[in-house]
Order: C-alpha cells, then structure tokens, then sequence
C-alpha cells in the first residue's frame, strides 16, 4: 500500500487516518491513548457485568464459559441472564455516544443531543400509545421506533429547512419533546397502575429481559453506520472551524450536517428499538470524550467508547447497588447526566460565563 491508501498524514496538526481516497478520519496521538484506556475500562466493567453478584460467573472460571465451556447455571448467566444484557449495552451505549458526538459536531453546541430535538420523547409516546391501544398485538419495542420517526419526521417538517439548520431544529425539537411527553404523561396516567408500572421502566429505558436478537439489532444498525461516519469523518473535522471556511476548502457543510444528522437519527432510533429511550448518554459521552483530550474535533470513535463505558456502568449499577433494586438503567444515566450538567454550569459560572 502507498501512503495515500492506508497511512496517517502528519503534515498537519491533526493526522488523518487515509484508507484509499475516501476515508480520512482525525487521529492524535492522545485520542489513540484515551481509546485504549477506555477499551481497558470497558472490558474491566463487563468484567464485572458477569462476575458479580449472587449470580456471577468466578473470574477463574469466565474465560472457559465465554469460550465455549459453560454448563448449567453459567450457560443460563451467560447466554440468558446477562450476556444479551451487556451486549445489548455496549452497542446502545455506542451507538448513543457517536449519535450525540455526530449531532454536538454539526449544531457546534456542548448541550445538543437527540434527546433535544425530541426523539427520546417521541419514542415514550409511541411506545404509551401501543401499549394502551394494542396491548397484546404491537411490541412496545416497535411503538417507541415509530413513534421517534414520526417525532422526527415532525422536526422535519416544522423546520422549514429540514435538518440543514442546527438552530431550528433544536428549536423544533423542544416543541415535539413537549408535545411527545405530554403524551407519555396522559397514557400513563390513563392506565391500570400494573401494566403503567411496566411501560414506566421502558420509557425511562431498560436493558432488562434483552435477548440476542436485540444485540443482533443494535450491532447491525452500528455496523451499518459507523463505516457512514467514517466517510464524513474529515469533513465534520473540517466544520469544526467555521461554514465559511468549511464552504472555501469544499467539505460541503451543508450537505455534511444532513448526513450527520440522519446518521445520528438513525443510531439514536435503533438505541431506542432495543432499551427504550435511555437519556443523557448522548448528551454527555461526546463531552467527556472532549475533556479527557483537551483538543477540537469530533471524537467519533472516543465517544462511541465512552458511551459504551457510561451505559455498560449504569447496568452495572442498576443490577448491584442493593438500595435500589431493579430500578431502570435509564435513571441511573438521568444521575450521571444531572451531575454533568451541574458540574458545566457551576465551571460556566466560575468563569463568569453565567
């Protein structure tokens, strides 16, 4: 291979990872050092998903179940209880950071995500009305996927421009969410306390009872995608510094933002297919990732990991923490979402920003 097929360019700043002449994604050397310690830390925390707890697998025995040896009550950890569980968190938490890194790219904005522009909401009210209205004919899972494609094709719709202008569709999304939690609310409210308690832990997302096939969902849906972003990687890079300048050195910023925008819709919507509409993962994952590296960019593949990491670290808590038992994992991210944003706006404040 040349160095214009597969290499990194370091002419610049910021070297680019080339695979012939279409893909070039950002790399730096401490973006390559921060993947690796949260790879680490994301084995150690599945490490222990399966390890802890009553019902864990001994460390000394995981390797040989994971590979093949497991019998009895190993196989049912494993292959029912929690392996479906942890892969089904690992590919929503990343599939959630690289949604939320793609949409903060475009919108240039620390506090945009999809759940902003109503996706989340739209997820809880589709998945409300079917439970109400057809009980034991539609999965909820399928109502919470149509109902955030219709909250998008609203945004759509009610922007006037598409998804090609950041400011109005965040702007139209805080419409949609309202009207979708509205929704939510009086669903809720209008059904037997029971079957409301059950759609309670899905609208606030749940990895609980997840099979395979909704790790095959989530991990085909970030298959699919991630190549996507990779395609544009450069390019929303390049948009890091302005449309003008973007616009001057050809990257297309239009055209760009919509991509990344229905890409983002896309990993978020399929998030939301398999575990309900688990908040604050995509708002805060891209930002840590942007903290730890102290430099610009996107910071696809980091947020990706750290989403994962966030996710796979709430499940862990909702099945460990004796106090609260069988809570819904997406209380557990509102926690560590709630903390970010108090811990930006007090840093805002200090420096005077507030």
């Amino acid at each position: 291979m040349t160095s214009h097929q597969a290499g990194v360019r370091t002419a610049s700043p910021r070297g680019y990872l080339t695979i012939g002449r279409t893909v070039a994604v950002p790399v730096r050397r401490v973006s390559v050092l921060t993947a690796l310690v949260l790879f680490v830390l994301l084995v150690v925390a599945a490490l222990a998903t399966l390890s802890l707890g009553r019902l864990g697998i001994p460390l000394a025995d995981l390797a040989g179940a994971v590979t093949g040896g497991a019998e009895g009550r190993y196989a049912f950890v494993l292959e029912r209880l929690r392996g479906p569980r942890l892969t089904v968190a690992v590919g929503t938490g990343g599939a959630l950071g690289l949604s939320g890194a793609l949409f903060q790219s475009v919108t240039r904005n620390p506090l945009a995500s999809p759940d902003v522009i109503g996706l989340g909401a739209g997820a809880g009210a589709g998945a409300a009305i079917v439970a109400l209205m057809f009980p034991d004919t539609v999965p909820v899972g399928l109502g919470a996927l149509l109902g955030a494609l219709l909250a998008m094709a609203l945004v759509y719709v009610s922007t006037g421009t598409g998804f090609r202008n950041p400011a109005r569709l965040v702007i139209a999304g805080i419409g949609v969410a309202a009207i979708g939690a509205a929704v939510t609310q009086y669903v809720v409210y209008a059904m037997e306390r029971d079957r409301a308690a059950v759609l309670s832990a899905y609208v606030n997302g749940s990895l609980s009872a997840r099979s395979w096939d909704d790790a095959g969902t989530i991990w085909l849906v970030l298959l699919i995608v991630a190549p996507l972003t990779a395609l544009i990687a450069r390019r929303l890079d390049i948009g890091e510094m302005g449309d003008d300048i973007a616009g001057a050195l050809g990257s297309g910023p239009r055209g760009t933002k919509t991509i990344a925008v229905v890409l983002a819709i896309v990993l978020s919507a399929g998030a939301v297919g398999v575990a309900g509409p688990i908040a604050f993962i995509s708002l805060t994952a891209p930002q840590i990732a942007k903290r730890i590296t102290r430099v610009s960019g996107p910071h696809l593949l980091l947020s990706t990991l750290t989403g994962a990491l966030l996710l796979v670290v709430a499940d862990l808590c909702a099945q460990q923490l004796p106090l609260f038992d069988n809570l819904p994992v997406g209380i557990y991210t509102m926690a560590i979402g709630g903390a970010y944003l108090g811990r930006l706006l007090v840093r805002e404040w200090r420096r005077g920003v507030l």
